[in-house]
C-alpha cells in the first residue's frame, strides 16, 4: 500500500489480537488465510469496517485440519479486539478477556507490534463490494447467538416427544381417517366397495422416518431469514395462482416485510454467500442459492424496487466472479437452478421492457458472463426445452 495509506491505518486501524494460538493453525481474514508459526499474535492495521476473522486447527500429529470456525466483527476506528485461545477444545474461547488484561496489552503494543502481521490491504477494495449491505447489525442479527460460524454445526438427535407424528404411515398400515373412510364406504347401500387403499409410505420415506431427527445444537445455527412458503394471497382466484407462480413478487414482498429495509435482503444474500466462500457452510450456500432464485423470479418487484435489483446486480456480478471453478463448471454442465434463473431474469428484463440505468447494468452484467465464462444467454425471447407448457389432450369419451 502507498504510505499516505499505511499511515492512516496505522492511526485508524483495528488490531486483533489472538493469544495461545498453535504454530500451524489455519487463520485467516477476510479472503486471505495462512499457517500461523510460534510468533503470531494476530492483525494490525484493520480497516474499519465488517471483517471476518476465521480459523482452523490442525492435528500436530496426522495434520488433519478442523472444518473452519470465525466470526464476523464489525471493527470501529482504533479498536483492540482481543480473543485466547482454548488449548483443550482447540477452538476460540468463549470467555471475555478482562479489561485490565487488554489495558496491559496496549500498554506493551510496542513489543507487540512486531508479532503482528498487516492486514492484507490488496483485497480492501474487492472485499468491500462483497459486504456493501451488511451492516453490523445485520451481521450480529444473521450470526448464531454463540457468535461462532462453524462449517461443520454439532447436531443432536430430537427427543421422540418432540418429533411430529402422523405424518408417514408405515407400510401396510393406515390412519384412522382413511380406516373410517373404509367403514363408510363398505356400508354403502349399493353393497359396492369403493374404498380407497390406504396410502402407504414411499422407500424414501421409510428409509427418512428410520434416520434420527437431528438438530442444530442451540445457539449453533445460522439465523437466516425463512423464505415465506405462500406463493399467493389468500383467496386468489385460479388466475391469480398462476400469474404469482410465475412472478414470485408477493413471496418478495412477504419477505421484505420481515426486514428493517429492503436492501437487508441483498446484505443477507452477502452475508450467506461469505458463511459459504470464506466459512464453507452448505447451510449458507443453500439459502444464496434460494435467494437468487426468488429474486431472478421476479417480474413487477423489478420495477418497485429498482434499487434493490441495482444492488442485487452489482453482488451477484462479484460473487460469480469469487466463485470456486468447480461450482462455475456445474452451473453451466448441469445447468442447475442459478443458470436457468438467470436465464429466466434476463429474459423477464427483456419482456418486461426494463428501462434506464438498470437495463443497462443487466446488459452489461449478461455480456461479462458470456465473455468471461462463455455462458450462453442467446435465445432469450424463446422459452427453454424443459420450460414450455404442456398441452394435454382429454379423450372426448372419457366419463
Amino acid at each position: 500500500m502507498d504510505q499516505e495509506t499505511a499511515k492512516k491505518l496505522l492511526v485508524e486501524g483495528g488490531t486483533f489480537v489472538f493469544l495461545g494460538v498453535p504454530q500451524e493453525t489455519q487463520f485467516g481474514i477476510d479472503m486471505q488465510c495462512w499457517n500461523t508459526d510460534e510468533d503470531f499474535r494476530g492483525i494490525k492495521m484493520i480497516p474499519p469496517g465488517l471483517h471476518y476473522i476465521h480459523y482452523s486447527a490442525v492435528s500436530k500429529g496426522t495434520g488433519d485440519i478442523a472444518p473452519r470456525s470465525g466470526i464476523m466483527h464489525y471493527f470501529q476506528k482504533k479498536e483492540f479486539l482481543v480473543k485466547m485461545w482454548d488449548k483443550d477444545k482447540d477452538d476460540m474461547s468463549r470467555e471475555e478477556v478482562s479489561e485490565e488484561s487488554i489495558q496491559r496489552l496496549k500498554d506493551n503494543l510496542y513489543n507487540l507490534d512486531r508479532h503482528l502481521g498487516p492486514y492484507p490491504y490488496e483485497i480492501w477494495l474487492k472485499w468491500k463490494l462483497l459486504t456493501s449491505q451488511i451492516t453490523a447489525e445485520l451481521a450480529a442479527k444473521l450470526s448464531p447467538e454463540s457468535g461462532i460460524i462453524r462449517a461443520s454445526v454439532e447436531l443432536l438427535s430430537t427427543s421422540d416427544k418432540d418429533r411430529p407424528r402422523g405424518v408417514k404411515s408405515p407400510e401396510g398400515s393406515m390412519d384412522q381417517e382413511s380406516a373410517d373412510d373404509i367403514n363408510t364406504e363398505n356400508s354403502n347401500e349399493a353393497g359396492q366397495s369403493t374404498a380407497k387403499r390406504a396410502k402407504r409410505a414411499t422407500a424414501q420415506e421409510r428409509e427418512d422416518a428410520m434416520l434420527p431427527d437431528l438438530k442444530p445444537a442451540p445457539g449453533t445455527a445460522l439465523r437466516f431469514t425463512e423464505i415465506p412458503r405462500d406463493k399467493y394471497p389468500p383467496g386468489s382466484t385460479p388466475e391469480e395462482i398462476t400469474k404469482h407462480y410465475l412472478d414470485q413478487s408477493y413471496t418478495l414482498e412477504l419477505m421484505i416485510e420481515q426486514q428493517e429495509e429492503p436492501l437487508h435482503i441483498i446484505g443477507e444474500l452477502q452475508f450467506s454467500y461469505l458463511c459459504f466462500l470464506i466459512g464453507h457452510s452448505l447451510d449458507a450456500f443453500e439459502h444464496w442459492k434460494e435467494l437468487v432464485i426468488l429474486l431472478c423470479s421476479c417480474d413487477d418487484a423489478i420495477h418497485k424496487y429498482r434499487s434493490l435489483f441495482f444492488h442485487f446486480i452489482r453482488t451477484i456480478e462479484i460473487q460469480i466472479e469469487e466463485m470456486p471453478e468447480d461450482f462455475l463448471a456445474d452451473i453451466v454442465m448441469n445447468k442447475n437452478l442459478v443458470y436457468k434463473k438467470l436465464r429466466e431474469f434476463f429474459r423477464t428484463a427483456y419482456m418486461s421492457k426494463v428501462d434506464g440505468r438498470l437495463l443497462t447494468m443487466i446488459e452489461r452484467f449478461k455480456e461479462n458472463l458470456t465473455e468471461k465464462l462463455q455462458w450462453d444467454f442467446t435465445g432469450l425471447d424463446a422459452d427453454e426445452e424443459d420450460e414450455r407448457p404442456v398441452v394435454v389432450r382429454l379423450d372426448d369419451d372419457a366419463e
